[in-house]
């Protein structure tokens, strides 16, 4: 082997590591044909259960009586029905909720408001608070983006009448997606994860996780799993994860919808982004030893460590964009009919994998497909431009520390309505540009040097890191 050849092993390594998470989104569309649809419940058999709404809150002055509004009209009969409100806000939220509450109690609701004197464990410890207050069989759990239809109890339920079902995810519908590119490139993401993800995953057997909103959980079942823990920026995942390996089984419907609000600026979208990041590293640290111990299918746990290492794909396209200009001018390489080409087919099938998943996605929903190439671009563009600040997210979930939790802003969907919590500066930015500035330059270089193959990729990674970039100049306090 040559030095130049030694020398793009470390780049060939990269490649081939994104490559096989493309080739695990082309395996969880091949497990949906061909696993068939699970049969639908039966009714819930005999009286209905206590249910306790949780929805956990915190400074969501714009949002908050919309979501306490929704629930106050699920069809569920009032004596069964306890809505806890788990506010740990800091501003006008906490008056505004009072008083959505007021409203429920003079309809005949049950109603908690619980205020904590601290955010210990965050989301996590605001569910374990609430369920501390509560002997309630069954918690559903909705974020304050989220507005339940009526019927999401009646339909979710009967899912959780074998004993040995721990909790039931819905689907997530969108209540702006047409707002601007940034939602439309956001719901292609999201529908591509619940219309085939959750549910290839649930046709297989394999692991799944519990997304935080939208769904109902067995109080059993949380207390079997060792509760609510506040260690992970994804406690949803962590204990949706920890139940399952203690030997419960959790139900994804994707016909159960319940629409949410989807970030309306790049700010919020990254900030989003970074903590999932974060949380899924964190929870992979912690449970991948305990997940290849147990007795699944290897394919199960391989899926698994996808799954929970997803976010993983950012830093290899931040490394790839960087390597790319240093391994094109080692010696034997820059000729077209040199060995670059062929070193950049695996980056090129990296994208056919979630461009397939997508696509298919779309069909799965009878969403127009003519649409979906306009949509594909930004989220492109996302998926590029976000890979230095998910990528340090990634890195800060292998720390033994757990970073604050980052809440994303809800503006609601009213005409008018404006946001009323200004992010502070995008210290990432400068390194946004940069990249960007460094892509386009080799790109623009390599092309009059002759050098085909990879150019086009550099300026697609100079366009999304610079879209993301131009998306975090700071904003305006109201």
């Amino acid at each position: 082997m040559s030095l130049a050849q030694l020398a793009l092993v470390p780049y060939l390594a990269l490649l081939a590591w994104m490559l096989v998470y493309s080739a695990h989104a082309v395996v969880l569309v091949v497990l949906h044909r061909r696993t068939p649809p699970p049969p639908k419940p039966a009714p819930w058999p005999g009286e209905l259960p206590l249910v306790a709404v949780q929805l956990p809150i915190y400074n969501e002055e714009l949002v908050v009586e919309r979501l306490i509004a929704a629930v106050g009209r699920l069809d569920w009969p009032r004596d069964r029905l306890l809505v806890q409100v788990l506010d740990d806000s800091t501003d006008r939220t906490t008056v505004l909720a009072e008083r959505a509450l007021t409203r429920l109690a003079a309809d005949g609701l049950r109603t908690q408001h619980l205020r904590r004197t601290d955010r210990a464990g965050y989301k996590a410890g605001a569910l374990a608070h609430g369920m501390a207050h509560t002997t309630a069989e069954f918690l559903a759990i909705f974020d304050a983006d989220f507005v339940p239809p009526p019927d999401f109890l009646r339909r979710a339920l009967p899912h959780l009448a074998p004993a040995d079902v721990a909790a039931v995810q819905g689907r997530w519908t969108h209540l702006n997606r047409e707002e601007s590119a940034l939602t439309r490139a956001q719901a292609v993401a999201i529908d591509g994860h619940f219309a085939m993800e959750q549910e290839a995953r649930f046709r297989a057997g394999w692991l799944l996780n519990f997304n935080g909103s939208a769904g109902v959980w067995r109080r059993a079942a949380i207390a079997a799993a060792g509760g609510w823990r506040g260690d992970t920026l994804t406690e949803d995942l962590d204990l949706s994860y920890r139940a399952q390996l203690a030997g419960w089984r959790l139900v994804y419907d994707r016909d159960l919808e319940c629409p949410a609000e989807l970030p309306s600026t790049l700010a919020d979208f990254k900030a989003q982004q970074r903590r999932w990041a974060t949380g899924s590293i964190q929870v992979a640290k912690a449970l991948l030893p305990a997940i290849w111990r147990s007795p699944r299918s290897l394919a199960a746990k391989l899926g698994a460590t996808l799954h929970l290492t997803h976010y993983a794909v950012h830093p290899l396209v931040a490394l790839t964009a960087l390597m790319s200009v240093p391994c094109v001018l080692l010696p034997g390489l820059q000729h077209p009919q040199g060995a670059l080409w062929q070193v950049m087919a695996p980056f090129a099938l990296a994208m056919v994998g979630p461009t397939l998943l997508y696509t298919y996605a779309r069909m799965e929903l009878r969403l127009p497909l003519r649409t979906l190439l306009a949509d594909l671009g930004p989220l492109t563009l996302l998926g590029i431009g976000v890979a230095i600040s998910n990528g340090k997210a990634v890195l800060q979930g292998l720390r033994p520390t757990v970073r604050e939790f980052e809440r994303t802003r809800k503006l609601g969907t009213a005409a008018g309505k404006t946001a009323v919590y200004a992010r502070p500066r995008d210290q990432l930015q400068p390194w946004e540009w940069a990249l960007a500035a460094y892509c386009l330059t080799a790109a623009a270089g390599l092309l009059w040097s002759g050098v085909y193959a990879v150019a086009p990729f550099l300026a697609l990674d100079a366009a999304g890191f610079a879209y993301v970039a131009w998306g975090g100049r700071p904003e305006r306090a109201p």
